[in-house]
């Protein structure tokens, strides 16, 4: 597990960046800004409920429909993200993202965020509890 943008100061596409991986919920970063990290991942199925507690987490979805359900003061609602929408959950917003038939998205977060957040319900296998790869 590494927190390392890849080819920092080089162009980077991000079609290529998401075709040289399979893996699913397990982010590459593509590059750095200041102290945030701009990662992509290929998702499928469900992550897992957890929070952020001192960042918000933006979230901009490149291929398919990303579904976020959220469980905010008011009581649980879903948002439904297709392709080319974002959304931010905002910190302390407990969120588990989905998507039943798979989609490519783009998450910008602070440097050594993990993809499970601080608090979170137990971790399935397919979900990458990581910081971000560097692409290959």
């Amino acid at each position: 597990m590494t927190s390392e943008p890849a080819r920092r100061g080089e162009p980077v596409s991000l079609s290529a960046a998401l075709a040289s991986f399979t893996d699913l919920w397990s982010p590459r970063i593509v590059t750095a800004v200041n102290d945030y990290d701009v990662r992509v991942a290929k998702v499928e199925g469900e992550h897992v409920w957890h929070t952020h507690d001192h960042t918000d987490e933006f979230f901009l979805v490149l291929e398919g429909e990303l579904t976020i359900a959220l469980r905010e003061p008011a009581g649980e609602r879903t948002v439904v993200l297709p392709k080319g929408s974002v959304y931010t959950v905002p910190r302390g917003t407990e969120h588990k993202p989905y998507a039943p038939g798979g989609a490519a998205i783009l998450l910008f977060e602070p440097t050594g965020t993990l993809t499970v957040g601080d608090r979170h319900d137990e971790i399935p296998t397919h979900v990458d509890a990581t910081t971000g790869h560097a692409l290959d």
